[in-house]
């Protein structure tokens, strides 16, 4: 009986490190959403790889997003403004790009360089002065949404020219616009969901193998204590929001290319799937804590309930509630494993 009670004991032991751990959640979530897939898969359509295929792309934008949003949550942070940096961006570009028909490169550093310095504001607005970062970037995302609404004149930047009698002029999507909207591979992977893993590697890189991550994550744990221990806390806060900027501009950048068009409304409530992505992943809100992988396995939680949802022609309205339901879930259940870890 002793042995058979220390066995027992042993295995509680082994569940409770595998519930407090996030990696592990976020894989069991995404095997439980294919497990739904599988069973309710629309007539075999979640069995194809079409389905795979369009979902990644789709959810690249959002990925792309929640890259930035994972370095901002990690040193503690939030940031509300990302749907309204990338409805700029979007604009910006397609006005660039279409309307004033500047080479590529130049389209795309003018759009990067508007989202860094955008982001690397509201950071400023939060490092110097003290704001709370709810409030700060509540402030962008009103901002930058007029900014975008200002310089387009309220209205989608397309392929349609206005010329000054009053005509319009047509003129041929950009090379670049066709090449981000383009697929590779056969066309079995878009270019957009390779930008999106080339963010999320990047993110890695400065996370994991920097000085830049290890700041943020002690940023996060003990703001106090980071400073303390000779850590710029202002400099990196300005520095994570002002990634997340970068991150806007580039997922800005793809959906204008994917829609052929910079829409000044574009983006609108993109922050609140970014954060469940990155919540749903296992970054806790608290900062300190988290990793890009677990932002990575959010998305594709996220990305294939989304396509579940879809394919079985379930309505946007259930689709919302459904996200804010799993939203809280995911907090309350990185809580009770905080508790029992």
């Amino acid at each position: 009986m002793p042995a058979e009670r220390h066995m027992n004991m042993g295995l509680v032991s082994r569940l409770k490190r595998w519930y407090a751990s996030p990696l592990w959640r976020a894989i069991v979530s995404l095997s439980l959403v294919m497990f739904i897939g599988i069973i309710f898969n629309a007539d075999g359509t979640f069995l194809q790889w079409d389905t795979h295929r369009d979902m990644l792309r789709q959810i690249s934008v959002y990925g792309i997003l929640a890259c930035g949003m994972t370095l901002v949550i990690i040193s503690a942070g939030i940031d509300l403004s990302v749907g309204s940096v990338l409805g700029l961006s979007a604009v910006l570009f397609a006005l660039f790009s279409m309307h004033f028909s500047l080479p590529a490169w130049v389209s795309v550093l003018a759009s990067l360089t508007v989202g860094v310095l955008f982001g690397a504001l509201s950071g400023g607005v939060i490092a110097r002065f003290n704001v709370q970062p709810f409030i700060a970037t509540l402030g962008m995302m009103v901002f930058a949404r007029g900014v975008a609404k200002w310089v387009s004149g309220g209205e989608k930047i397309s392929t349609a020219v206005l010329l000054p009698d009053g005509t319009y002029n047509y003129v041929e999507p950009p090379a670049i616009f066709n090449f981000i909207s383009s697929r590779i591979l056969g066309g079995n992977i878009a270019i957009v969901t390779i930008l999106f893993i080339a963010c999320v590697v990047f993110c890695w890189v400065i996370l994991d193998r920097t000085y830049w991550g290890r700041y943020l994550y002690a940023i996060g744990g003990n703001e106090e204590a980071a400073r303390l221990s000779g850590i710029p806390v202002q400099r990196m806060k300005i520095a994570a929001y002002g990634l997340s900027g970068f991150f806007c501009a580039v997922a800005g950048i793809c959906q204008a290319a994917q829609e052929l068009q910079g829409d000044p409304e574009a983006g609108s409530t993109y922050e609140l799937t970014t954060i469940a992505i990155v919540v749903i992943g296992g970054t806790s809100l608290r900062g300190g804590s988290g990793s890009i992988w677990l932002t990575l396995l959010g998305s594709l939680i996220v990305g294939y309930l989304e396509k579940i949802l879809s394919i079985n022609a379930v309505g946007e309205e259930s689709r919302l509630m459904l996200t804010g339901a799993i939203i809280v879930g995911a907090v309350m259940l990185q809580r009770n494993a905080r508790r029992n870890g």
